[in-house]
């Protein structure tokens, strides 16, 4: 078994701890050593302490898998850029029992995928990424790395989400449309054309308001 720790030890850290513990119970895969959290160093979090901050983890003397339960793209960028300095620090994907996910479809490292997410064919998901609960993710879809996808959100065909971009909760994005990088889709937005400009999108159909 491979020694993980999750980078985030907030709400959606704890889910992802528990995405973990189902990847155990249906096959011996983690060792789970705990969290890592600059501002929680030396809680216990549902039973898992919190071993030490970023640059604890960067540090760390021998081989571990690490996943980053944080949202902001930005913020998993810049931990990732630090981490990268150690070799012994190896980039862990999770991805819950219950997801679906195409065996052709391409799968970076350090995802999260949570319960009930389907993936289908032929999509490129980068590195870092999280798909939450029930997230769909269409045929020959383009998720660059270091984005979020929120819960309920659905992707159709052929779309494009640039780098660091976050999708809200229970967002629909229609077929073939582009999604600029650094952007953010406000809950519940339904994307009807492609997002050429960085920036916060909301609305039915989806407008820049920011």
């Amino acid at each position: 078994m491979k020694d993980l720790v999750i980078i985030g030890a907030g709400d959606f850290g704890r889910e992802t701890m528990w995405y973990a513990r189902r990847m155990n119970e249906a096959e011996p895969t983690w060792n789970i050593l705990g969290f890592v959290d600059d501002g929680k160093v030396g809680q216990t979090i549902d039973g898992y302490p919190v071993l030490g901050g970023v640059d604890w983890l960067a540090a760390y003397p021998q081989e571990v898998y690490a996943t980053t339960a944080i949202a902001d793209g930005h913020v998993k960028e810049k931990i990732w850029t630090k981490l990268a300095a150690n070799p012994n620090v190896r980039a862990g994907t999770i991805i819950d029992p219950s997801a679906i996910i195409s065996k052709d479809s391409v799968i970076e490292e350090g995802c999260i995928f949570a319960a009930g997410t389907v993936v289908s064919v032929a999509a490129h998901v980068g590195r870092h990424c999280i798909v939450n609960i029930h997230g769909t993710v269409g045929h020959d879809v383009v998720i660059e790395d270091y984005c979020t996808v929120h819960p309920a959100t659905n992707i159709a065909g052929f779309v494009r989400i640039g780098t660091r971009s976050l999708i809200g909760i229970g967002t629909k994005i229609i077929q073939g449309l582009s999604i600029a990088p650094d952007t953010i889709v406000g809950a519940g937005a339904v994307v009807v054309r492609s997002i050429t400009e960085s920036g916060t999108y909301a609305g039915v159909p989806a407008k820049r308001i920011k």
